[in-house]
């Protein structure tokens, strides 16, 4: 086997430095059949993971497919269900109402006039059941694949919850079959040939290990790119208030909701928000909140009322958090990935993705040749600064949209120095027109001088269509719409396509429970009590 031409060193295990690591091998190695890049990740014995359940998006698929996992067997060892939508309760009023943000949309014009025409009618039926089927197959508990061959046209868009340890696990014994080198030990010196330049880092050990490029996978702690590097944080918490969330595992073999949901729910409650992801064996739920408008004790409280009487005993934690981005994710020969480059509290099933498109855009942009790391860099910070700042515009939106008043949280979060600039002006904007595609345009290359234009939105990761999702469910333009149109419009019209997708996936789609049981052996458990805070 010939010597390997170039070696990375990840600092750093869990989720983020596992997704790296199997993404890399499977991207420059074709899945440890050629030896063209070294690859080898520094894991601490000693520091304990954070080991909540996540919800993941669609872009993980893509990940799985280069690293080359079975999905079969990635769902039997991670303890993953199917997730095809986020579903939002209670963000708009404080009354059990929600609306869902789907993965999958079907657009039946070549012009999608959906948003507008929906504007224009009554809008008794929710704007996302005009134009996606996915919101009631999510209510109908159904799975998004047939037990059989699929034969419902065109497939419908899925991700996964799973558990995030597991995850983490599964990806290192994977990788390292295929010739990612693990090493077992605490970082104690990292060695530096220029301010800006790594040469290597030395055990407690004693092994002294050099690389090519050095990715920082170490947390919010940023070991490599913060205490070393001096690269600066950007705080964001001005836009999002939430820094702080307390969780907690519901077994089901105590607490079967007597069904699993193909989903991940978001209910808002008193001073932020409840996640409630539904796994194989087991529910996650954590309450993400504001430090400055409740206390851990009364959080707590509030997150055991919401699954009802009976979860007493079951252990919680507290996972404190800050919203922010490295102002580089590169820089010199250390590339920040995961925590350590920047975190946007998990409303949209982002944390896992970040990791993700780090791991991605670094395959892309692989120096193989030291004297273009430089340039490569100043691209790889552009996209992931673009994409930092569309995530914080579009979770940014579920908050100020709101119409609840019933605390001082929900009151404080609508306030206009609380909505962030680049939002401030699409929503303004968007009072004008509908959500297009040509709303997000930034080419932004190196070399033609514009390179230093403060990031703005790409829609790489959510398009019109997602924006017109969470507006329209959260109540965008219902004054105006009344002053424009009338407020006696006529009833939408469904197409034809959207009753006969049901119509299909009633008759041939599982429940969600089903398939997990038949496809990748989930237990049978006895109905339980329905938490208490479902809608």
């Amino acid at each position: 086997m010939k010597n390997p031409k170039k070696t990375v060193l990840i600092v750093g295990g869990g989720s983020a430095g596992w997704m790296t690591a199997a993404y890399l091998n499977g991207a420059l190695n074709q899945r440890g059949e050629q030896n063209n890049v070294q690859i080898r990740l520094l894991e601490s014995p000693d520091i304990p993971r954070i080991s909540v359940g996540e919800a993941t998006i669609p872009s993980i698929r893509h990940l799985l497919a280069v690293v080359g996992v079975d999905e079969i067997e990635f769902m039997k060892a991670t303890d993953a269900t199917f997730k095809q939508s986020i579903k939002y309760a209670n963000w708009v009023n404080n009354d059990d109402t929600f609306y869902h943000h789907p993965f999958s949309r079907m657009q039946i014009h070549p012009i999608d006039f959906s948003g507008q025409r929906w504007l224009q009618s009554d809008r008794k039926i929710p704007f996302m059941e005009t134009c996606s089927t996915q919101p009631l197959i999510c209510e109908m508990g159904l799975a998004p694949k047939m037990l059989g061959p699929w034969d419902m046209g065109q497939p419908l868009s899925y991700a996964y919850h799973m558990n995030a340890q597991k995850f983490a696990d599964y990806l290192r014994d994977f990788s390292v079959a295929r010739g990612v080198l693990h090493t077992s030990a605490n970082l104690v010196e990292v060695e530096m040939a220029a301010t800006d330049k790594i040469t290597a880092v030395v055990t407690d050990q004693g092994e002294r290990i050099e690389a090519n490029l050095f990715v920082d996978c170490t947390g919010f702690k940023a070991r490599l790119i913060e205490e070393k590097l001096k690269v600066g944080w950007e705080d964001c918490s001005q836009w999002l208030l939430c820094d702080r969330a307390i969780t907690m595992h519901v077994p089901y073999d105590k607490f079967y909701p007597g069904m699993i949901r193909p989903y991940t729910t978001a209910t808002a409650l008193s001073n932020g928000w409840i996640w409630d992801i539904p796994m194989k064996s087991q529910r996650s739920v954590g309450y993400v909140h504001s430090s400055a408008f409740i206390s851990e004790a009364d959080a707590e409280k509030e997150m055991r009322v919401y699954q009802g009487p009976g979860c007493e005993d079951l252990p919680s934690r507290i996972v404190n958090f800050k919203v922010g981005r490295r102002e580089q994710n590169w820089s010199g020969n250390c590339v920040a990935i995961g925590l350590s480059g920047g975190f946007i509290e998990p409303l949209e099933s982002t944390g896992l993705y970040l990791s993700d498109l780090g791991a991605v855009m670094l395959a892309e942009h692989f120096p193989y040749n030291d004297d273009d790391m430089s340039e490569l860099a100043k691209r790889y910070n552009r996209v992931l600064s673009n994409r930092y700042y569309e995530i914080l515009d579009f979770i940014n939106m579920h908050y100020c949209l709101t119409k609840r008043t019933d605390t001082a949280f929900w009151r404080e979060v609508q306030k206009s120095e609380r909505i962030n600039p680049r939002l401030r002006q699409k929503l303004a904007y968007w009072r004008v027109k509908t959500p297009s595609a040509a709303d997000f345009e930034d080419a932004g290359f190196s070399g033609l001088g514009d390179e230093n234009r403060p990031a703005v939105d790409t829609a790489a990761l959510w398009n019109h269509q997602s924006y017109e999702c969470i507006l329209y469910g959260m109540g965008f333009l219902e004054e105006e719409c009344d002053e424009r149109y009338g407020k006696i419009r006529p009833p939408m019209q469904l197409h034809p396509a959207i009753f006969q997708r049901l119509t299909a996936a009633k008759q041939k789609l599982p429940p969600h429970a089903v398939w997990l049981k038949q496809a990748v052996g989930m237990n049978d458990y006895v109905t339980a009590m329905r938490p208490k805070g479902w809608v």
